[in-house]
């Protein structure tokens, strides 16, 4: 099996089963990638497998609560046995609170929920994932964030991100700003990690009120994931370049 997948590049991407995460799951697929499909919902992860593998894709399921410790290390075993390394991380799974809503009213648990998945969840599993990634020759991680997470774009006046969000958007802020301190702490590695913008993208997530498709939102995160070995890092990226922190 390690003889088998040392041939091709491996991928994990959590939160896989739907949306743009599926959609970056199928885009890495089609380019010959080993995907690891990343999930908790093991209905919803292993039809999300056959999908991919009946399109072609070299798919495979890897339960994984990214809140649950012992669930990512689990994950971690499970690549390590299946391919020895990996090659690219993307840690795109999230979760939102209401909108608007309002820091004055917010149900502090709320708070508490997006934080623990959408950064707590992004450092666990990735700094549980580094030692496979270091293994690789060229290691990359995407992190999904967002424009409402651009603290530049928030506070310039006319740009309308969507109302007030005094979760969600926090925690996307939250999110930039360690993926800075990464790209500071592994820039003597050849690692490159950078935070993808899908856009407002119609995705159960938001209620499917966007006006992109899942599958034009994953564009930024393939981009990404596949960057060459002089490509940037620690930086923030949409489908038209470097968004403002």
């Amino acid at each position: 099996m390690l003889i088998f997948m040392s041939e091709k590049t491996i991928v994990l991407v959590t939160g896989a089963n739907k949306g743009i995460g599926y959609e970056i799951a199928a885009g890495l697929g089609a380019r010959g990638w080993s995907v690891g499909v990343g999930a908790r919902d093991e209905r919803r992860r292993e039809d999300a497998v056959a999908r991919l593998r009946a399109a072609g894709a070299d798919a495979f399921g890897v339960p994984l609560d990214v809140t649950d410790a012992g669930s990512v290390a689990a994950a971690v075993q499970l690549i390590e046995e299946r391919a020895g390394r990996l090659d690219v991380l993307v840690n795109n799974a999230g979760v939102a609170g209401g909108w608007p809503e309002e820091p004055t009213t917010i149900d502090l648990e709320t708070v508490r929920r997006l934080v623990e998945t959408n950064v707590l969840g992004v450092i666990r599993v990735t700094n549980a994932m580094l030692p496979l990634l270091l293994r690789s020759a060229h290691p990359r991680i995407v992190n999904q964030s967002s424009h409402v997470g651009s603290l530049t774009l928030q506070t310039t006046p006319g740009v309308d991100l969507g109302g007030i969000s005094g979760a969600y958007a926090p925690t996307k802020a939250y999110l930039n700003a360690v993926t800075i301190q990464y790209a500071k702490e592994l820039s003597g590695t050849n690692v490159l990690i950078n935070n993808a913008c899908p856009g407002y993208v119609a995705t159960e997530l938001n209620g499917f009120s966007g006006t992109r498709t899942p599958e034009q939102g994953a564009a930024i995160a393939i981009r990404l994931a596949t960057l060459p070995d002089d490509g940037p890092t620690g930086q923030l990226f949409d489908d038209s370049g470097v968004v403002p922190w």
